[in-house]
């Protein structure tokens, strides 16, 4: 086996394209420890600062004395807590939609929403750049999966107008991140909701980067649009970025939840995350909703970054999130600078292919609320010396 897998790893370094995992001592902070020294970071998706906060620490603590480490079964056995439904419950208030539920992974969540809802012979309609997870519920589903041009419901729409015209009686499914991950930009979602409605179709939101940050009380994306769930059916959230914790959930109608209990495999087949990280994740959402501030700090830290490095004569796109990607272009050149970062004191990992578009290598740098104006401007600093 080793024989036919080792050329494709060694080609994979050829191209300045091999995956290397760095060892972090202590919690996720704007502060790392990586091998014996302190790097300033600047590629999490811990956008509030919440996955260190000590109310968070100490729920986790408190829920782990009540409840144990893990859930024992899936919630359809005996894995379903207290904790869980609360936040459950939680959750859907905060989105504004009749029922939540608790998945393990953003992942599971996307593969266990399309598999449950799409049939083989239905119609799944994908933005180019989704998240990697939607993709794959995409194929994996047995449905005819069709990707239109990235943010541009015009293609969207010839999409749309080609399949409907083939008079079946298909299901049709749209299917977009938020905001995209690896761009820092918001999908065009009135467009898109307007494109669902016309032609009949779901529209399902992927707002694993949009939710804490963005809108009214940071309730994402489709709050920063004005959308409800009639416009948007389906809605996805993780708990891991903006909310500090693990874990995803998938919210909207009664009858939503109630066919993916039945039907969603990576809900029906798995243990469920621990209830400790459920009560942790309670107190998080509270902070969420309570501490403005951050999300307040966070956008004149955005503002801050985006004037600096145009004056450098960086290349941003157009993003107005705390994912702010600089487009280096070459992956060995990518990784070169990403190591030249490092040895001045900042951890910015490189993106290379296949996450982003051949010749499209980058930083994706992200901000956080507990970074400092003063942190920001040494980072550009440091790379005006090294572009």
């Amino acid at each position: 086996m080793d024989d036919v897998l080792l050329p494709a790893l060694e080609e994979r370094r050829n191209l300045s394209l091999y995956r290397n995992r760095t060892i972090i001592d202590g919690p996720q902070a704007v502060q790392l420890h990586v091998a014996g020294r302190d790097l300033v970071n600047f590629c999490s998706n811990d956008y509030l600062g919440l996955a260190n906060h000590p109310d968070v620490i100490t729920a986790l603590k408190h829920g782990a004395d009540i409840y144990g480490v893990g859930a024992g079964a899936s919630h359809l056995v005996n894995g379903h807590s207290r904790a869980h439904h609360a936040l459950e419950e939680e959750l859907a208030d905060f989105v504004q939609r009749p029922r939540a539920l608790l998945f393990s992974t953003g992942y599971m969540a996307n593969l266990g929403v399309v598999s449950a809802l799409m049939r083989r012979g239905d119609v799944v309609l994908e933005d180019r750049l989704n998240h990697a997870s939607l993709i794959d519920a995409g194929l994996l589903s047995g449905a005819r999966l069709h990707r239109y041009l990235h943010c541009d419901t015009q293609s969207l729409q010839q999409h749309l107008v080609k399949q409907s015209s083939k008079k079946n009686k298909a299901r049709f499914l749209i299917a977009t991140d938020g905001v995209f991950s690896m761009d820092g930009n918001l999908a065009p979602l009135p467009g898109l909701a307007e494109a669902a409605n016309k032609h009949d179709a779901w529209l399902m939101v992927d707002d694993a980067h949009g939710l804490g940050v963005l809108g009214n009380h940071g309730r994402g994306s489709l709050a920063y649009f004005g959308l409800d769930d009639q416009q948007v059916p389906i809605l996805m959230g993780t708990l891991g970025k903006a909310l500090g914790t693990f874990g995803a959930f998938v919210a909207g109608s009664e009858t939503l939840i109630e066919t993916l209990i039945q039907q969603a495999r990576t809900y029906i087949y798995t243990t469920a995350l621990p209830p400790a990280v459920a009560e942790a994740t309670r107190t998080s959402l509270q902070l969420v909703k309570k501490d403005s501030w951050r999300r307040e700090k966070l956008q004149v830290l955005i503002s801050h970054f985006r004037t600096g490095a145009k004056e450098l004569g960086l290349t941003l796109m157009d993003s107005c999130t705390p994912i702010q990607p600089v487009v280096i272009g070459d992956a060995g050149r990518a990784v070169a600078i990403s190591q030249m970062l490092n040895e001045r004191g900042f951890y910015i990992a490189a993106i290379r292919p296949p996450t982003v578009p051949e010749g499209s290598s980058r930083l994706r740098i992200t901000l956080s609320a507990m970074h400092t104006e003063e942190q920001i401007d040494q980072l550009l600093e440091a790379l005006d010396a090294v572009q």
